[in-house]
């Protein structure tokens, strides 16, 4: 018997027609659907129109039932009236509750997963039949589409307004209940946080700075915090300093313990004290370490399809990854590395933060009543800045005026946070402190604090 003439379409009839008799029986359902299904998870034609127009209402505050939704239908020219009576009052008497309508939407989602799965080995059966591509490139792209799938994005279909409205609106009422979960992910620095309200899912952060000025320290400064509050997987791809160096550094700074003192050894009992206990706040953080040098885009997404519950991504740092494809020209290579980067933090819908050198021109200084400060870095700072610039959301650099001048004392715990691009908001400048022999960068505000500890 031919195999492909047994093989049915993943598809359950009843299911559908309990969602959006669920719906017709109790609107309010709708609510719990956000982000469980869409109109496109739904096989038939017809089901898919009935669903879009019932968001349609849903958003408009109109009332849902028989009577309704026909009128509605009728307009949109899905149904005739006679024909669109029947099938729906056949709807709204399949199901005798909406109670169950999580289950019934589980059923439907389930399919349109099976679906997908179908239709993404079919074609990357195809492309492999015709072996025009490179072989590393085709796994790359089956295992991206088998991933997309697994993570929940597998409907790459063209999104209606209403279902993007519907995520909007659910996303706002999130922010009335529970606005520490909806907004984006806490730099943990309580100045930045205000202007960025949190880094957003999807985000492409560059943190821009001269050699010495402690881009890399900050950055683990936010893996710290973001792992802390968050409880979620942050990942770190260290493509300069070891993995133990790293995690040399992080005690440094959470334990506030002389950096010094631990390259060393030259460690007293209270030194040994707050390292244990740092050691246990540290060690209760999902936070995880890849020192491979020369990573590219590629090496690092396959390491992040592996993780679950993936919060924060961090590289340090971008001159040192490697593009795809090498060319002469370092330019296209930074573009085409920083447009991938994009690409990617927008497919795990987390954070990613990019370390980046500034180019000479921010070495230059500036005389001010005879001292000599170093220049404020700008966009055109940057390396190969117009790719860069063009990628990020949002684009921050750290300036310490204690670089230019080491013979001022009370410079050199002075630290600028210069906001320089924010896709989603305004810019700005945040004051903050530099704690140098812990590698640590710390808000005003804390400074007191910490200093107590």
């Amino acid at each position: 018997m031919n195999n492909d003439q047994t093989r049915r379409v993943p598809f359950s009839l009843e299911a559908e027609q309990s969602v959006l008799g669920s719906i017709l029986i109790k609107p309010e359902s709708m609510d719990r659907l956000v982000g469980i299904i869409t109109a496109n998870d739904f096989y038939l034609t017809e089901h898919r129109a009935i669903f879009s127009v019932m968001q349609g209402m849903y958003l408009k505050s109109r009332n849902i039932d028989v009577i309704t939704l026909i009128d509605e239908l009728v307009k949109d020219g899905v149904y005739d009236e006679a024909g669109g009576k029947d099938y729906i009052n056949l709807i709204a008497d399949i199901v005798p509750t909406a109670a169950n309508v999580m289950d019934y939407a589980k059923i439907v989602h389930d399919k349109a997963v099976l679906r997908a799965l179908i239709e993404a080995c079919e074609t990357t059966a195809e492309e492999a039949y015709a072996g025009e591509e490179d072989a590393s490139r085709l796994v790359e792209v089956a295992e991206q589409r088998i991933y997309s799938i697994a993570d929940g994005n597998e409907n790459h279909d063209m999104v209606h307004i209403k279902d993007a409205l519907m995520l909007s609106f659910n996303r706002l009422k999130e922010l009335e209940t529970n606005r520490a979960e909806a907004v984006g992910t806490p730099t943990g620095f309580s100045g930045i946080d205000r202007v960025l309200v949190g880094m957003g899912k999807g985000d492409l952060i560059i943190v821009g700075a001269r050699p010495g000025m402690g881009k890399s320290s900050f950055a683990m400064n936010i893996v710290v915090n973001a792992a802390l509050r968050s409880k979620k997987a942050v990942c770190v791809f260290s493509l300069e300093m070891s993995t133990e160096q790293l995690a040399t550094r992080l005690l440094s700074s959470e334990a506030l313990v002389d950096s010094y003192k631990l390259r060393s050894g030259t460690l007293d009992n209270e030194d040994w004290e707050k390292l244990g206990h740092a050691s246990a706040r540290l060690s209760g953080c999902n936070i995880y370490i890849n020192d491979q040098p020369g990573m590219t885009v590629s090496g690092i997404k396959s390491h992040l399809r592996r993780m679950k519950n993936l919060g924060l991504v961090v590289i340090d740092y971008l001159g040192l990854m490697q593009s795809e494809s090498r060319t002469d020209n370092k330019a296209q290579e930074i573009e085409k590395i920083t447009n991938n980067l994009k690409r990617m933090a927008k497919e795990f819908g987390v954070p990613v933060i990019v370390c980046a050198q500034l180019n000479r021109e921010s070495e230059k200084t500036q005389d001010k009543n005879g001292t000599s400060v170093g220049k404020k870095p700008t966009l055109s700072s940057l390396r190969d800045s117009g790719a860069i610039e063009q990628d990020a959301d949002v684009v921050m650099f750290i300036y310490r005026p204690g670089e230019y001048d080491k013979n001022d004392p009370e410079k050199q715990t002075q630290a600028e946070v210069i906001i320089a691009k924010n896709r989603h908001g305004s810019q700005g400048s945040v004051k903050m402190n530099w704690l140098g022999r812990f590698t640590k960068f710390i808000t005003l505000e804390e400074d007191e604090s910490l200093q107590e500890r």
